[in-house]
C-alpha cells in the first residue's frame, strides 16, 4: 500500500497543506520543533485514530481551531481509498472510501503503519506497558476482532477495578457482581492471550532470521511471552478458578492482579537475557529486528507491505544496521523518514528519495 496524498487541515501547526508522495521513499529535511514529527504524526493517526505521542487529542488541533482535519488517498493493488480523520472536542469522525464509521475499530486496519522512532529502542529496555502497547497496536491494525476483544476486556477491567475499590471501602458487601464480571474477565483474557501468543511465534519466526542477518550469525535472538495465564485445554475455566483464587487479595489492594494487562515480553541473545544483560548495540539490534519483522507478518497477513514511518532514527543506528534497514525495505516498503540533515548517509535508497524541506509549518519539496 502506498500514501499517495495527504492533505491536512489545522494539524499541529500546519494551517492547510497539500502533498504528494514517492511510492517509495520520501524524506523530510529541517531543523528540529519545525514540524517534521507531526507530518509522521499525521500519517500516524490517519492509519491508528490515535496519535502515538499525544496524551490527549486536543493538542493535535491547532492553536485557536475548532477541530484537525487529516485526509489521504491510499493506494493498494486493487484501487484507490480516500480515508479521513475529523478531530474535534465532539471526539472523532473516520471516513473509510468516504463512508463514515460507525467504530473507529471499523476503521482501523484500512491503513497499515510500522512506526519505529529513537523511543522504539524502549521496547527492549523499557517498560512492560510499552511492550503490551506494541503487541495490542500491531495486532489491532491486522484484526478487527482482536481490537474488539481488547476494547471489551479493557471496558471490564476498569468496571472490576471500581467494583473492588467498593467492596474494599465497605460501600458494598454483594460479591455477586464479582464473580460475573471475573467470568466475562476470563473469557476475554483467554481471547486475548491465545491471540498473542499466536503474534508472538510468527513474529519471533521472522525476527530470528532477520537479527540473525544483522549479526551476520554470531547472534541467536528468541522473544518469549511472558503470560499470567497458563496454556491449558480448560483455560476459561482455569482462568476463572484462578481469579476466583486471588478474589480476597484483589479485593485488599482494590486492582485485578492477574490478567494479560500485567504480560510482558523477554528477549535473549545466546540465552543471556537482553533487557538486563544485553549492551545497548544488541537491544537496539532487538528493536530493529523486530520493527522489521513487524513488516514482513503484515504482509503475510494483509497482502500489502505497511507504510514505513522513521521519525529521526537514522542517526540513532551505526552504519551497518543503518545499511541494513535501508537495504531492507528498498524497492519493497513506501517509507518516511525524518531527519535534520542526509549528509553522510549513502544509501541509494536515499539517494533517490523525493526530498521535504519543513520549516516553520511550510514545506517545500525537490525529486
Amino acid at each position: 500500500m502506498k500514501l499517495k496524498q495527504l492533505k491536512l487541515t489545522h494539524f499541529r501547526n500546519y494551517e492547510q497543506v497539500t502533498l504528494n508522495f514517492h511510492d517509495e521513499v520520501n524524506v523530510l529535511i529541517g531543523l528540529n520543533a519545525q514540524g517534521k514529527t507531526n507530518l509522521l504524526e499525521a500519517i500516524y493517526c490517519l492509519a491508528l485514530a490515535k496519535s502515538h505521542r499525544a496524551t490527549q487529542d486536543k493538542e493535535l488541533i491547532q492553536w485557536q481551531s475548532d477541530f484537525a482535519l487529516i485526509e489521504g488517498e491510499l493506494e493498494y493493488r486493487y484501487g484507490v481509498m480516500p480515508l479521513s480523520l475529523q478531530i474535534s472536542s465532539k471526539g472523532k469522525k473516520a471516513k473509510a472510501n468516504h463512508l463514515e464509521q460507525s467504530k473507529l475499530t471499523q476503521y482501523v486496519g484500512h491503513m497499515n503503519v510500522v512506526l519505529f522512532a529513537p523511543e522504539d529502542l524502549n521496547l527492549v529496555k523499557g517498560s512492560p506497558q510499552v511492550r503490551r502497547r506494541f503487541i495490542d497496536i500491531e495486532i489491532g491494525q491486522i484484526s478487527a476482532v482482536y481490537l474488539n476483544d481488547l476494547s471489551n476486556y479493557q471496558r471490564i477491567l476498569k468496571q472490576k477495578n471500581h467494583y473492588l475499590k467498593q467492596l474494599k471501602l465497605n460501600a458494598t458487601s454483594d460479591r455477586t457482581m464479582l464473580e460475573v464480571l471475573n467470568q466475562q474477565f476470563a473469557d476475554y483474557a483467554v481471547k486475548l492471550t491465545l491471540r498473542r501468543q499466536q503474534f508472538i511465534n510468527q513474529l519471533e519466526e521472522k525476527a530470528i532470521a532477520i537479527h540473525n542477518g544483522i549479526t551476520k550469525g554470531a547472534e541467536a535472538l528468541a522473544v518469549h511471552y511472558e503470560s499470567s495465564l497458563e496454556i491449558s485445554d480448560n483455560m476459561v475455566e482455569d482462568t476463572y478458578a484462578k481469579l476466583s483464587s486471588v478474589m480476597e487479595r484483589e479485593i485488599d489492594r482494590m486492582t485485578s492482579l492477574y490478567g494479560p494487562h500485567r504480560d510482558d515480553l523477554t528477549f535473549s541473545i545466546n540465552d543471556i537475557d537482553v533487557q538486563t544483560y544485553g549492551s545497548q548495540g544488541q537491544q537496539r539490534t532487538t528493536a530493529l529486528s523486530l520493527k522489521l519483522a513487524e513488516i514482513e507478518l503484515i504482509n503475510e497477513e494483509v497482502g500489502e507491505y505497511p507504510i514505513l514511518l522513521l521519525d529521526d532514527v537514522l542517526s540513532e543506528l551505526d552504519d551497518s544496521r543503518q545499511t541494513h534497514l535501508l537495504t531492507t525495505i528498498q524497492h519493497k516498503v513506501q517509507t518516511f523518514v525524518t531527519t535534520t540533515s542526509v549528509d553522510g548517509i549513502e544509501h541509494e535508497t536515499i539517494k533517490e528519495a523525493k526530498l521535504f524541506f519543513v520549516d516553520q509549518g511550510s514545506i517545500t519539496n525537490k525529486e
